[in-house]
């Protein structure tokens, strides 16, 4: 499982993106794009489409609000899927749309097959036991998640104004259960519940584990992380053979 805060709708590099592939089971992934939580907008399935067309693996998108798959011919469209990623949005919307649908069920299922499951802001928080959100509005928690993660999430930690205070606030009094702030730009992978690595795509960003603490209220530690870097570009370096101005080296 992957919680990400970033990715192909916010960050041109595509950092994030390329280190998530490499995080699938298979060289080649199938990877399905979920964009129930923001009510399937064409513009966002246009973005995802557009990111990871042209890399190696075969995308596709499960749409809700316009359904086309029976029960059956869902499950086995998400079954065979390497990579579920699901896009941000109204994370309580997204529970009960998939709770009608019986996609949690399904999900459930693929998770304990070994597909990596993953996503943005509400496709990031959906997978923990309770969240911090702001599905009605005003920053609250949200404590009947899918609970394949263990403790809460809180996405966009450093961006959006209250959330740090709010999200501290309700580990401190019992609200959520301890868990992971994570800051816009960074990537965490979680196997069996347990993290197994943390990237960033900014070196001023953070991935925080926020516990409840009697004399501070809570208290937040962050976290090693891997910097992420795009490609070493060769272009305009000299081929094997030629000196710099491209010409072939003589060798006595």
């Amino acid at each position: 499982m992957a919680l990400l805060d970033g990715g192909f709708s916010t960050d041109e590099d595509g950092l994030l993106d390329d280190w998530l592939l490499s995080r699938a089971r298979n060289s080649h992934p199938a990877v399905c794009f979920v964009p129930t939580a923001g009510g399937d907008p064409p513009a966002y399935v246009d973005q995802f489409l557009s990111a990871f067309e042209s890399r190696d693996c075969a995308p596709s998108v499960l749409p809700l609000f316009r359904r086309r798959l029976d029960d059956e011919a869902l499950r086995t469209f998400l079954l065979n899927q390497d990579v579920v990623y699901v896009g941000g949005g109204n994370t309580a919307n997204l529970l009960a749309v998939w709770r009608a649908h019986g996609v949690d069920q399904v999900l459930r299922e693929a998770y304990d097959r070994g597909t990596l499951l993953c996503g943005i802001s509400a496709g990031a928080d959906c997978w923990a036991q309770g969240s911090h959100t702001d599905s009605f509005g005003p920053l609250t928690f949200l404590r009947d998640r899918l609970g394949l993660l263990p403790g809460s999430v809180c996405p966009h930690y450093d961006s959006e104004p209250g959330r740090r205070a709010s999200y501290r606030e309700s580990v401190a009094t019992g609200m959520l259960p301890p868990g992971w702030a994570v800051e816009d730009g960074v990537g965490a992978l979680f196997v069996d519940g347990r993290l197994e690595e943390a990237v960033s795509r900014r070196p001023a960003a953070h991935l925080y584990r926020v516990q409840a603490d009697e004399d501070h209220g809570a208290v937040e530690r962050a976290l090693r992380l891997r910097q992420l870097y795009p490609p070493r570009s060769t272009a305009g370096e000299p081929k094997p053979g030629q000196d710099a101005d491209g010409r072939p080296v003589r060798r006595s």
